[in-house]
């Protein structure tokens, strides 16, 4: 039988959702605490992949096990034996060959920039030290909707067979006289990429590159033309979604 589990993290602590040979992940704590729960071990498979630092308002995993599961009682031994940066909201029982990974329709992303120093999101918002014309970062944004190949966004030597994405949505917006926050949706998202894609933006923002360049960026399908990654700290996983049909 194969459970969905809906979880949130704040990813500080953490080298990513992966498993790591040498570091801590989401993905080996929740195993952990899945399989001592279970008393055998456990195998999960997330939604996707988050970088080291990056967070999730919401991840979804699966796992299998061979007996039916009382879900409310799973999530809440779950944590109870999970740390305080990791919760788990439900478990879902799915269909048998349901999968969290290839039947996900969409993915969502947002990254927060703040223009002002500010304690209590230092470890959840990019602090920007020069003024960004972000009307223009959203005229750049629109320019992702024409394309399909993103291969400028991607890390390099990558085990992909395609960097193939379809964007459903970008766009900035703001949410205080400091505060923006940037809102991306696509199909799939390659290593890297959302941070990748708000460096270039940045770009524009600053004046440092033209709407036609950013345009150029992504016909190069060349990761050197892009702008650098921006910090993980900020980016946030925020949704994932499925079609009906997987659902028990």
């Amino acid at each position: 039988m194969r459970y969905f589990i809906y979880l949130a993290y704040d990813g500080t602590n953490y080298h990513g959702w992966q498993i790591q040979p040498n570091g801590a992940s989401v993905q080996e704590t929740l195993m952990k605490a899945l399989s001592t729960f279970l008393r055998c071990d456990i195998e999960i498979v997330g939604a996707g992949r988050t970088d080291a630092g990056v967070h999730a308002k919401l991840m979804i995993a699966h796992f299998d096990f061979e007996e039916e599961l009382d879900c409310k009682t799973v999530t809440d031994k779950l944590n109870r034996l999970l740390p305080p940066d990791i919760s788990v909201f439900e478990v879902r029982k799915v269909k048998p060959d349901a999968h969290a990974r290839f039947d996900a329709t969409y993915r969502t992303y947002k990254y927060y920039v703040t223009t002002r120093k500010d304690p209590f999101n230092r470890h959840y918002a990019w602090r920007l030290y020069n003024t960004l014309d972000f009307a223009k970062m959203n005229e750049a944004a629109k320019i992702l909707f024409e394309y399909i190949d993103f291969t400028s966004f991607s890390k390099l030597h990558t085990d992909v067979k395609t960097n193939n994405c379809r964007i459903m949505h970008a766009e900035w917006t703001q949410l205080s006289e400091y505060e923006w926050v940037f809102t991306i949706q696509a199909d799939r998202f390659l290593r890297n990429m959302v941070r990748a894609v708000v460096g270039t933006l940045v770009e524009v923002g600053r004046g440092k590159m033209t709407l036609e360049g950013f345009r150029k960026v992504i016909e190069k399908k060349d990761r050197c033309s892009a702008g650098n990654s921006v910090p993980g700290h900020a980016l946030f996983l925020v949704d994932v979604g499925y079609p009906k049909e997987i659902f028990e």
